[in-house]
């Protein structure tokens, strides 16, 4: 998921924090519970790899520490936990209705980041904010949600984050975890390929407040066209093509 981030540069919602205008409060969040997910990460990875073939190709390119934005291209409902999974201290970002669904105590408990996607849901910015400013690594889908992974139109969230908190963000596209023409709820069959390209680092310089939305839209665009090549590559290296629509 990707955050709708209209009313992010309201004075009510960035000059907030009292230690730095520039930013929210953030010490009004709940601890963020990742534990149970930094102890079951190795555990979950090894499940995926057993039942997909998985291929990840420049996991170097993910720092080892500090924060960092995996930006993520969006075809199946797989991405998410195979980010989560395969990458070290990254958390995603999730659309809100997946809290009410079966795997909703497990997403929480595994401290994945509720967004909604009817409003702009500053509690999930203000959470976004916190967690790459202690460091960590938040995996994010600009493209909103799952379609055909081209990553041709992006929302603002990940360059407004990185325009915020000077975080690199890391291009990824994401291979085979939808199959061809097939739905964008559905899984691959057990065994069938997967690969995890991550790219090179992308730097949009820090800016302070005010962030326009015209700054916003030109980072984005910007971020668009490196994402848009990146994947384009990835498929070439791969020999694998994105699903279609």
């Amino acid at each position: 998921m990707s955050l709708d981030l209209t009313v992010a540069d309201r004075d009510d919602v960035v000059q907030a924090h009292p230690a730095a205008p520039d930013l929210p409060r953030l010490d009004d969040l709940p601890p963020l519970r990742t534990k149970l997910l930094s102890t079951f990460r190795g555990t979950f990875r090894s499940l995926l790899n057993s039942m997909w073939d998985i291929h990840l190709h420049g996991a170097d390119k993910v720092p080892t520490d500090g924060p960092v934005i995996l930006a993520a291209n969006h075809i199946g409902t797989l991405d998410g936990p195979l980010l989560v999974a395969t990458t070290p201290r990254t958390v995603a970002l999730a659309k809100s209705g997946l809290f009410d669904s079966p795997v909703g105590p497990f997403l929480s408990v595994a401290g994945q980041i509720p967004v909604s996607r009817d409003y702009a849901d500053v509690r999930a910015v203000k959470r976004c904010l916190h967690l790459l400013l202690t460091g960590n690594v938040l995996a994010i889908f600009p493209e909103g949600r799952r379609g055909t992974g081209d990553m041709t139109e992006l929302r603002g969230g990940a360059a407004y984050l990185a325009m915020v908190t000077g975080a690199p963000i890391v291009p990824v596209a994401l291979l085979g975890t939808r199959q061809p023409s097939g739905h964008v709820k559905s899984t691959p069959p057990l065994g069938s390929k997967m690969h995890i390209v991550y790219g090179e680092q992308v730097h949009i310089p820090m800016q302070e407040w005010p962030r326009r939305k015209a700054d916003i839209a030109a980072a984005t665009a910007y971020l668009s066209r490196v994402c848009r090549e990146h994947v384009r590559v990835a498929q070439e290296m791969t020999h694998m093509s994105l699903p279609g629509a």
